[in-house]
């Protein structure tokens, strides 16, 4: 039927009306958007600070990127334009939004092309410009439905329009790149290009920006590392999109989409990569809050003092509950995006670890072998199946399974059932991790079978912590035994026994009886055990005693002075821990960790001048202003005169005594002082060692002192700790670029001859 003329102009009528109406709704909703009635809108302050949840990076003295500090998702690093490559702007403008330079946030051209392709039912390619995407990312949380997704976008287009007033369309890429999450923990262009290529984002090859630019439309979907041929359509996508955009040619086109996908890519986790330990140290530390002893439980009241201590002398730990940002907010590792600058050398510390891995690995197959087809396994023979049974549960109600066990509500009893009920896990090896089914229980007691060690190395002049080891495998093993850990340290203690007898007067040639002493003391008499009958009723002089580190000899120079004086003396050494002022001090009872060992032994090239170790050199915020700087802090302990002679007792002990293998087996001949250290039953395993530039302490043993080798040969310091120091040292001395050379002499005056009549 036919319209009439009456017909129309009502058709005509309500059509207008209802066009003006929708405009009239459009302009309503803009305006209840612009001023904050209608959805959130970002205040002008916000939007000239966007939120940017940025990770702490953390450096070597060598400028490597060791690692960062960030949150679960953020491992964000912002970077400026200028810092990255070309080939990654021109893919994300030729790909995203070609018209970028022509729009003010919202590409009208788009939209309607956009408008017209639902319509037509046909794909006329997306509508948000890298402005309004960048919108997004910054202000608009996942809608949980399709409503609330079409709410979301007028408020972007109106966010877009307000950035694009106050930033540069430079300032709009850089700020997009950086927002952007790339997945595998790779927030922004700078994670993604060290993680997926591990180049910088300035250094990005054309197909490698592709690549990255190519996840931009879905990363999840085209993810390189699982999903590698369709992340590839995807990159040649791009490349079509540039060569549209007139970037690139057809040739260059044809030629790149032939190439095939090639990653470099290296997980981001706190748990892998380079000094792991020593990252996990910092971070404590770092983030640590004023210690309260009742935070502590009963038997971590050495641990308490130590952090007590930590907080009123070292401007390190607590740093960001120390120091307030200018809003007056305390600083945060995780999201500040600060740099922190380390005295590690990661030449060195890779050293350490290949050093570490190397022997360990030897060590460990020749444990298992002793402890194979035995009962006790991994402890010692003398220990009951009681005793055993004690410390494996023990080890049951400290783990973390037993933890959420008992958070969920679990009896003791359903506890223990599950523990001894064989479930699928991983357990360690040095060849990765084995999937295997066992009992929890039976877990614990495997993993009791892997010796654990700590190792470090610092400049005795400045106290630079060069290589920092604190255990084998963090994710496996993760209780750092550098600072964490005290074990006792044998006989690495005499060389403290020692110097208070040169500062007393005394020479490396002055003759002691070698035979066995008894010393009566309030709780009894001591007669201390010696491994060698050697020399037995013969004078001998100090320098034999200590090069062979005779017990009897340092039982008869106790018996001169004063557990008192050996334990003032070993505090100004560095040591913090209880040390009981008893006679038997003098064979090493006490527990020590490595890093005071080593802070203490800085005295010995250093003229009696100890030096403090030193892990940060400065922190900067993210503008790069300088926050936090540290310097070394130096005490002098004992003369210098003392200091020569020491040195000329400690080198005895790897030219002649019982650190010897480093000539005879490890072929290293540059300037060596050094005590190896046993403890009773073989527990621990230990080894000093400074050279005139580098001091270096290793302990090895077993995560309890149960666990220790049956036979002295291969349980002594000199076979479990000091192969660790001397393949290091190796390495260190075989790279010219580190400066250590085998011609190096300690700071000892020529005249000073401590050979006169000394055999």
């Amino acid at each position: 039927m036919a319209l009439t003329d009456d017909s129309r102009k009502k058709i005509k009528k309500y059509f207008w009306r209802f066009f003006y109406t929708c405009i009239g709704a459009l302009v309503l909703m803009f305006a209840l958007i612009s001023i904050g009635w209608l959805g959130y809108l970002p205040e002008i302050k916000e939007l000239q600070n966007p939120i940017n949840k940025a990770a702490t990076e953390i450096y070597s003295s060598d400028m490597a990127l060791l690692g960062r500090f960030s949150l679960a998702k953020e491992n964000r690093v912002p970077i400026n334009y200028n810092e990255i490559d070309k080939d990654v702007i021109n893919a994300l403008i030729a790909t995203e939004d070609v018209r970028f330079y022509k729009h003010s946030g919202v590409d009208g051209r788009a939209l309607i092309r956009v408008f017209f392709g639902l319509f037509t039912n046909s794909n006329s390619g997306g509508g948000s410009t890298i402005t309004q995407q960048l919108a997004k990312q910054l202000y608009s949380p996942s809608a949980s439905n399709i409503f609330k997704r079409a709410l979301q976008k007028p408020i972007e287009w109106v966010i877009a329009v307000k950035l694009e007033r106050m930033y540069s369309k430079e300032e709009i890429i850089a700020m997009y790149l950086n927002q952007f999450d790339f997945l595998n923990n790779a927030v922004g262009i700078k994670s993604a290009a060290q993680v997926y290529f591990n180049t910088t984002a300035d250094n990005l090859s054309i197909e490698q920006a592709a690549t990255l630019v190519g996840m931009c439309k879905n990363p999840s979907y085209f993810n390189p590392v699982r999903h590698i041929e369709r992340t590839l359509g995807r990159r040649n996508v791009v490349f079509d999109q540039m060569r549209k955009a007139d970037m690139i040619t057809r040739e260059q086109r044809d030629s790149l989409s032939k190439l095939p996908l090639k990653l470099n890519y290296k997980r981001v986790d706190h748990k892998e990569g380079l000094a792991t330990y020593y990252r996990e140290f910092l971070r404590q530390i770092l983030m640590a809050d004023e210690p309260s002893r009742s935070d502590y439980a009963d038997w971590q009241k050495q641990k308490y003092l130590d952090d007590k201590w930590a907080w009123e002398n070292n401007p390190l730990y607590g740093f960001c509950k120390k120091n307030k940002k200018p809003d007056g907010s305390n600083y945060n590792i995780y999201t500040d995006g600060l740099k922190i600058y380390t005295t590690i050398d990661s030449r060195m510390q890779r050293y350490a670890e290949e050093a570490v891995e190397e022997h360990m690995l030897k060590l460990q197959k020749n444990f298992f072998r002793e402890k194979r087809g035995r009962s006790y396994a991994p402890f010692s023979r003398d220990l009951s199946p009681q005793e055993i049974d004690d410390i494996l549960k023990r080890a049951m109600r400290q783990s973390e399974r037993y933890r959420l066990m008992s958070d969920a509500g679990m009896t003791k009893a359903e506890i223990t059932k599950a523990f001894n009920t064989k479930t699928d896990m991983q357990v360690f090896s040095y060849n990765g991790m084995i999937d295997t089914t066992m009992t929890p229980m039976d877990s614990i007691r495997y993993h009791k079978h892997f010796l654990r060690c700590g190792f470090m190395s610092m400049d005795p002049s400045n106290g630079y912590v060069k290589a920092y080891v604190g255990g084998t495998n963090i994710t496996a093993f993760q209780y750092d035994m550098v600072s964490s850990g005290r074990r006792q340290i044998g006989s690495t203690v005499k060389p403290y026994l020692y110097t208070l007898a040169m500062e007393e007067g005394m020479s490396p040639c002055d003759r002691v009886l070698c035979a066995p002493i008894t010393i009566q003391t309030s709780s009894g008499p001591w007669t201390p055990k010696n491994s060698s009958s050697a020399r037995m009723g013969e004078m001998v002089t100090l320098r034999w005693g200590l090069a062979n580190s005779n017990n009897w000899i340092s039982a008869r120079l106790m018996n001169q002075y004063t557990p008192e004086t050996l334990v003032k003396l070993m505090q100004s050494f560095g040591i913090r821990g209880h040390l009981d002022p008893v006679v038997s001090l003098a064979l090493g009872p006490c527990e020590v960790s490595v890093s005071e060992m080593v802070d203490a032994y800085t005295a010995f090239p250093s003229k009696g001048i100890r030096v403090e170790p030193l892990y940060v050199t400065r922190i900067e915020d993210a503008n790069g202003n300088v926050i936090g700087s540290f310097v070394p802090k130096m005490q002098e302990i004992f003369s210098e005169t003392t200091a020569y002679k020491m040195i000329y007792l400690l080198r005895s002990v790897v030219d002649e005594g019982t650190g010897g293998r480093i000539r005879s087996v490890y072929g290293l001949t540059m300037p060596v002082g050094g005590k190896t250290g046993t403890t009773q039953n073989n527990s621990d395993g230990w080894f000093m060692g400074f050279t005139p530039k580098l001091v270096s302490g290793v302990w090895v043993g077993g995560e309890e002192r149960s666990i220790h080798f049956d036979g002295m040969a291969q349980g002594q310091g000199a076979s479990m700790a000091l192969p660790i120091w001397a393949i290091y040292m190796k390495k260190v001395y075989a790279n010219p670029e580190l400066g250590y050379r085998y011609n190096d002499q300690f700071d000892v005056p020529a005249d000073f001859n401590p050979n006169e009549a000394c055999e």
